[in-house]
């Protein structure tokens, strides 16, 4: 049964009112601070590029017999735009910036006779790369979780 006005039971839980209110808004400025730092959202975002790549890369491959086919990858002003927002350290403009795949034309003079342009070997070298760079950037997000959650919890996960 619920207390009327006045009345000094504790809420189920054992825990005054209000307790949870503050030190969760607190805990909550704190987290949303780690989750948002420069570094953090670099990291995410140069892990989104990544995977991006990652996806053009493997249909790359796919289609390395596909007549008329042209390679995929991230667009050559995509890295500058990247390279800048990474500079100025703006959280805001880092977050909004989305990767954009297009068909590489440059590799022209190595086109085949079908009109695909995929060298198999280059896509190989360059999918093992990326896939080095989604492991480091994986291993630095997982780290900065384990550490969020050693700072909460006070031991070792």
């Amino acid at each position: 049964m619920g207390c009327r006005r006045g009345c000094t039971e504790a809420p189920r839980g054992g825990r005054e009112k209000g307790a949870i209110g503050t030190g969760a808004a607190k805990h909550g400025f704190v987290i949303e601070s780690l989750f948002n730092s420069k570094n953090q959202v670099a990291t995410e975002k140069l892990l989104e590029v990544a995977l991006a790549r990652h996806e053009a890369l493997a249909s790359n491959i796919a289609n390395v017999e596909t007549p008329g086919y042209k390679r995929l990858d991230l667009a050559k002003n995509f890295s500058t735009h990247l390279q800048t927002e990474l500079e100025r350290g703006d959280r805001k403009g880092m977050a909004a910036l989305r990767p954009v795949i297009s068909a590489d034309e440059k590799r022209s003079s190595v086109m085949r006779t079908d009109g695909n342009n995929v060298q198999l070997d280059q896509e190989l070298l360059a999918m093992a790369s990326n896939t080095a760079n989604i492991e480091v950037l994986t291993q630095f997000v997982s780290g900065s979780i384990k550490q969020l959650r050693t700072a909460i919890t006070g031991r070792n996960a």
